[in-house]
């Protein structure tokens, strides 16, 4: 997954930039994903420990989207400040078995001219882990 460090994408902290981001993510397309993040980006999705840096949070990511079948993103909110963006919404999982999860979440990023340089993603994944079992 090294070639996702050549291409950065630029994130918009408005309502198109969660869309893009967002579509990326519901694709299951971790390098496209990854790509939002600086080099050395921390990501933190719920309660699991941080990753550092594109190619093992693209990794990261990628093993999480091999538990499910599908995802689709909702946003319902949006801020931002200097360095910093968050969104508020809700996340459908589709699992293998066809069963679908929505749950809400918030995404907090911080952000630098190279990029977002930390993305946490806040959410109660249980009922989602009790649905892939």
């Amino acid at each position: 997954m090294d070639e996702i460090v050549e291409g950065a994408v630029q994130f918009r902290a408005d309502e198109d930039g969660w869309q893009a981001l967002f579509a990326a993510i519901d694709r299951r397309d971790a390098p496209a994903f990854a790509a939002f993040l600086t080099p050395d980006a921390e990501f933190r999705f719920g309660n699991a420990p941080p990753v550092f840096g594109r190619p093992a949070i693209a990794r990261a990511v990628g093993d999480f989207f091999g538990m499910i079948a599908a995802c689709r993103h909702r946003g319902t909110g949006w801020w931002q400040g200097a360095s910093s963006a968050v969104c508020e919404g809700q996340v459908s999982y589709t699992v293998p078995s066809g069963k679908t999860v929505t749950l809400p979440f918030v995404n907090v990023l911080d952000l630098t001219d190279a990029g977002v340089s930390s993305y946490r993603i806040y959410i109660d994944n249980g009922p989602l882990l009790a649905a892939v079992g």
